[in-house]
């Protein structure tokens, strides 16, 4: 199988199959609801529909690609961050290569995931068994993610003028960028952990490269399952599980990947604090400081800055020294 990508200058990718599944979640059934009246296409005959019943929930989505000629029989699951689904590791918004395809064209069978309650993984009903979600406007990501400082009232087309001096983050396409963002919950972390901890049962051993609030269950999935978890490459995790290291150690190689302009906002000090002391809870941990070897400018969204393609390459060589014999 081949697959033409949208960069002309590469060759195209070449599998030996492609596929996705839904794993995890939970049944429950809801009862003593009101019938609903709802007319489900324009134009349509007005129907009946009883919403009680059985339905699944929890549940979580991966599409996988694999290598024509893989480098190791470990694949590559990509995790993603809060609020994001997992479109965030294929084209970026300015329409060059995602990490997905660069880590494809390295021989690494590919695993992109929607976790519960985002994009094709779909969500439990609302409010009957989840309250509202929450969601982040354009401003308060442009913000949040270190792209720039602009004030709240700021609209889309105004942002680039607050962009950082040398941030790497394509602005011209963040717009386009904001149009992947989704509606989260706040209550969900355990259904999130259940779905990957069946996606790692089903796949078998795996590394995974997480970004974010990915990088909480990706770290906590090393320490859960060491069996099934052979290595960790965390983007800027949101968080770090300080008490459960501290009960079951890490035994899993781990990297910890931190990009430009930290100190401009009054989280990313606080997290780096945090990180920095776990990575002295364990010598598997090793943080790759992107500043601090002369790569300047990165943003939150490291996977999709201008120079991604550098960053993939440390992140492969990481990989490729653990797991490539």
């Amino acid at each position: 199988m081949t697959v033409t990508t949208n960069t002309p200058a590469k060759a195209p990718l070449t599998l030996r199959g492609m596929g996705s599944l839904h794993v995890g979640g939970d049944l429950i059934a809801l009862d003593g609801l009101p019938l609903q009246q709802h007319t489900l296409a324009a134009g349509g005959t007005p129907v009946t529909l009883d919403p009680n019943g059985q339905y699944a929930i929890g549940q979580m989505y991966a599409q996988y690609f694999l290598a024509a000629q893989p480098c190791s029989d470990i694949p590559v699951l990509f995790w993603h961050g809060g609020g994001l689904t997992g479109a965030c590791w294929e084209t970026t918004p300015d329409r060059r290569e995602g990490w997905s395809s660069q880590f494809l064209r390295q021989g690494w069978d590919v695993y992109v995931c929607d976790a519960a309650e985002r994009g094709r993984a779909g969500y439990a009903p609302v409010p009957q068994v989840w309250p509202a979600p929450i969601s982040q406007t354009a401003s308060v990501v442009f913000n949040r993610f270190r792209f720039g400082a602009a004030p709240s009232a700021a609209q889309i087309d105004e942002l680039a003028q607050f962009a950082y001096p040398g941030q790497r983050f394509p602005i011209e396409a963040f717009a386009t960028f904001v149009r992947q963002l989704v509606p989260r919950w706040t209550h969900t972390d355990d259904v999130i952990a259940n779905a990957y901890a069946a996606l790692l049962s089903r796949v078998g051993p795996s590394a995974i490269v997480c970004h974010s609030q990915g990088g909480v269950f990706g770290l906590r999935a090393a320490i859960t399952n060491p069996d099934r978890v052979k290595a960790i490459v965390a983007l800027e995790p949101a968080a770090v599980p300080m008490d459960a290291i501290q009960v079951h150690g890490l035994q899993v190689p781990t990297l910890i990947v931190l990009g430009d302009h930290m100190n401009r906002d009054a989280r990313w000090p606080l997290m780096r604090k945090a990180i920095n002391a776990f990575a002295a809870q364990s010598p598997l941990v090793q943080i790759l400081d992107l500043p601090a070897i002369g790569i300047t400018g990165n943003s939150h969204m490291l996977m999709m800055d201008t120079n991604s393609e550098i960053v993939a390459r440390h992140v492969l060589d990481w990989l490729a020294r653990k797991l490539i014999a």
